[in-house]
């Protein structure tokens, strides 16, 4: 842990910056998530786009070195460690799966992590809006597949490098609500992790919609982009309406309220930063952009949502970044030519002060 930070900043990790038979067959051989980053357009005017990486530039996530150097800016401006997004599907199908085994095995880089498992299925067309291939079900097949995908975890939970909570290594699940009787599943991980001589987990879960204790969880993120009031959206102008029925695009300005809970958080509530958003590179005129953002913006964004948990102890105080990477999504915050390091040192600016 970072003891000089005013908290815990995790940020999600995407590793799908590298080339993979799914993908190759779904959409053309070497697709990576580049391929759509780099093609983006406009879908408005004064509309930003492509985004462009600069110091790491279209990097292979197979390559150790871009890894390290991730790892080394992350770490100079406030980032305490990754959650790398890790897939099982069920009968221990992965996906992705490389560049996190290589982190593992290797020991480098020498930075701590933890695993976000997202549980949901993978659409052939998913990165790629209209393109065709073949989905792969997230499944789950009962206790054997539970505990083969514990041994998996376990080999993680072991490693020196992983982030722990008061003792307890910690997993976030994208969609708990998903997984059939999802008190029942951890708290049978839980004796599991227990019997390995640990304290217990701490589970985070994402897009949780109800208490957590009807989960087994021991908190939620709040992940404001899923939080945006209907009304906040821009009313369509005449260049909407005639190039697309399904955009939604609003200044960052205007949502940042939003993107920190308006009645406070309690205790199991785990605030997450959101640099921007625009899944045009995924979605063309079909996406959801908040625009006008800057190094500025961010800085505040940030403020608020460390002075909202500044109360919490430090071991406690965990905020999630959503995400360092998810550069198709427009949440990431790997330098790119508009900004350069500004978004970082924006990042780093408050959570050192």
């Amino acid at each position: 842990m970072t003891t000089d930070a005013k908290a815990r900043v995790i940020a999600f990790y995407l590793p799908q910056f590298h080339p993979v038979s799914e993908n190759d067959k779904a959409h053309g051989k070497g697709f990576t998530e580049w391929t759509n980053v780099a093609k983006a357009q406009p879908v408005f005017p004064g509309h930003v786009q492509p985004k462009i990486p600069a110091d790491l530039g279209f990097y292979d996530l197979r390559v150790s070195e871009t890894r390290i150097a991730q790892a080394e800016l992350a770490k100079e401006y406030g980032v305490e460690g990754f959650c790398y997004w890790h897939y099982w599907l069920g009968n221990g199908r992965r996906l992705l799966e490389r560049p996190f085994n290589e982190v593992l095995e290797s020991g480098k880089p020498d930075y701590p992590f933890c695993l976000g498992w997202a549980n949901h299925d993978w659409s052939g067309k998913g990165w790629m809006g209209g393109a065709e291939g073949d989905d792969i079900i997230q499944t789950y097949p009962g206790k054997d597949d539970a505990l083969e995908h514990f041994k998996f975890l376990l080999k993680a939970f072991k490693d020196e490098r992983y982030i722990k909570i008061n003792d307890k290594p910690l997993l976030v699940i994208y969609r708990p609500r998903e997984i059939p009787d999802c008190k029942g599943y951890l708290e049978y991980w839980r004796g599991l992790a227990k019997a390995e001589g640990f304290k217990d987990l701490h589970i985070i879960g994402d897009a949780v919609g109800v208490p957590v204790e009807q989960l087994g969880l021991d908190g939620a993120l709040y992940s404001g982009q899923r939080h945006l009031p209907k009304d906040v959206w821009e009313k369509p102008t005449g260049w909407d309406s005639l190039h697309s029925k399904n955009l939604k695009k609003v200044t960052y300005a205007k949502v940042m309220k939003y993107l920190v809970k308006q009645e406070g958080f309690d205790n199991t509530d785990y605030p997450v930063i959101i640099p921007n958003w625009d899944t045009t590179p995924r979605l063309g005129d079909d996406a959801m952009i908040f625009y006008g953002n800057n190094p500025e913006l961010f800085r505040i964004h940030v403020r608020q949502v460390l002075d909202s948990v500044e109360h919490r102890s430090k071991e406690d105080n965990v905020v999630f970044l959503r995400a360092w990477n998810e550069w198709a999504e427009g949440n990431y915050l790997e330098p790119d030519q508009e900004f350069g390091l500004g978004m970082l040192e924006a990042l780093k600016s408050e959570v050192f002060n």
